[in-house]
């Protein structure tokens, strides 16, 4: 059986990598990624496409400069995405993050499995979870980087906008605000983070410990008599 000490720390590891697989679901189930509003021009009048989406789905409006509404409607994005380049990074994008999620799960497994015991397999122990927290944590950091390349480089809103209205003439200008769904993959990141310093902090007072088991026979007491 582990340490009452080993125990606490890995049960705290354990709860920061749940939440971490907690938080990527919300992001991957969540719309609210980023809102566009893309500016269009044509005979007599402005067009004001509002966007709403994330990485399945999404809402759109139109207005026009004279204070007419069109009403909202849905779209799924995969659907409504016309170019390979955009769609290729969109699904790059979901697979990235269910990669983050199998990694944050295998992570919570690691820390559950050396709070109620003590692995022999290295791998099972600290170095396992280093392994999985690191490997979630740069994958979250890839999907916040493709998502706005794809919205900002290949002007996803854009192609977006089009599916929603046949309308529209010359482009003027496009404005983005991203969305809770986004920023909190953040927190994901600095969850992973939290897990890795718990465990350092394990494993370094364990490794304090056993060189002070270990030291030199010239630090013992001098009345000890060697034979």
């Amino acid at each position: 059986m582990p340490s009452r000490k080993k125990s606490c720390m890995f049960a705290s590891a354990f709860c920061t990598c749940v939440s971490s697989f907690v938080v990527v679901c919300v992001v991957l189930a969540t719309p609210q990624w980023v809102s566009s509003e893309v500016r269009y021009s044509r005979t007599g009048s402005n067009i004001t496409v509002s966007l709403k989406y994330g990485l399945f789905s999404g809402t759109c409006e139109q207005f026009v400069d004279a204070g007419l509404q069109v009403s909202k409607t849905t779209f799924q994005v995969a659907d409504a995405l016309s170019s390979t380049r955009t769609s290729a990074l969109n699904v790059a994008t979901i697979v990235v993050l269910v990669l983050a999620l199998l990694s944050s799960l295998l992570s919570s497994g690691f820390t559950c499995t050396n709070a109620v015991s003590n692995p022999y397999q290295t791998f099972l122990g600290p170095v396992g979870v280093y392994t999985w927290n690191s490997v979630c944590g740069v994958l979250t950091l890839t999907a916040m980087i493709l998502f706005p390349v794809n919205v900002e480089g290949n002007r996803q809103s854009e192609e977006l906008a089009h599916s929603c209205s046949t309308s529209l003439q010359t482009h003027i200008g496009s404005k983005h605000i991203y969305g809770y769904s986004y920023w909190i993959m953040l927190l994901v990141f600095f969850l992973n983070v939290a897990s890795l310093i718990i465990i350092y902090f394990y494993d370094h007072a364990r490794y304090s410990k056993k060189k002070e088991q270990e030291r030199p026979i010239e630090n013992a007491p001098k009345d000890v008599i060697l034979f």
